[in-house]
């Protein structure tokens, strides 16, 4: 039994998860206890135009690159997706980053807007499954960005601003969770998680499997 269980392992096709939500909503967060307590799922590192920040490490944060190598990218169709920054820099998704998990039965995590989401189903379409989060109030959302002491009062101001833009793209996403609690959050996109991996669309080595059961069935 255990041969089989792990032979249909192997044969299933990986799934690319995209978590959107408001910045304060507690994504990154979310990201980082689904990776934790998952092994099969692996966070997708991005290309990207800007220098690296204090810390930062290339492969592992980003992929850090000149603007002459991602405009070779564009010009190979390398990206499922790719968006230009506000802030100067540019951002893509690296189609062979992907396949390399996917394609050998891993999953992939995304931290991404609602345009990449539209770029990726567009260019991946059943592979992609989204999911957006939404904060419990606009109040509790300006006491999150206050609390976490990362941007100055003029940033936050500008998050806030966008936040009317953001929601009005939430049913775009497959699946809707509101995070007032971090554990129950976790809990329900590892259900969603767990569920789609048993798609018919994700088990490409089922049909052999059945296959077989059919063979023996019709050889008593």
């Amino acid at each position: 039994m255990n041969e089989i269980i792990n032979r249909l392992k192997k044969v299933r096709k990986g799934a690319m998860f995209i978590i959107e939500a408001p910045s304060g909503t507690g994504k990154g967060t979310v990201a980082k206890e689904i990776l934790k307590n998952d092994s099969n799922i692996k966070w997708s590192v991005s290309v990207t135009t800007r220098p690296p920040r204090p810390g930062e490490v290339d492969g592992v944060d980003y992929y850090f690159v000149t603007d002459e190598q991602y405009n070779e990218f564009l010009k190979q169709d390398a990206f499922y997706e790719y968006v230009d920054s506000q802030y100067g820099a540019r951002y893509g998704t690296l189609r062979s980053e992907v396949d390399s998990f996917i394609n050998v039965g891993q999953d992939v995590l995304f931290d991404m807007d609602w345009a990449g989401c539209r770029q990726m189903r567009k260019k991946a379409g059943d592979d992609v499954v989204t999911i957006y989060l939404l904060p419990p109030s606009i109040k509790e959302l300006r006491e999150r960005l206050v609390k976490r002491g990362t941007d100055s009062p003029e940033v936050i101001e500008k998050r806030m601003g966008i936040i009317l833009e953001k929601l009005s793209h939430w049913d775009e996403f497959d699946y809707v969770i509101v995070n007032v609690d971090l554990d129950e959050t976790v809990k329900k996109i590892q259900k969603i998680i767990s569920g789609e991996r048993m798609k018919r669309v994700r088990q490409v080595g089922m049909k052999g499997f059945v296959n077989e059961l059919i063979k023996e069935a019709s050889n008593p």
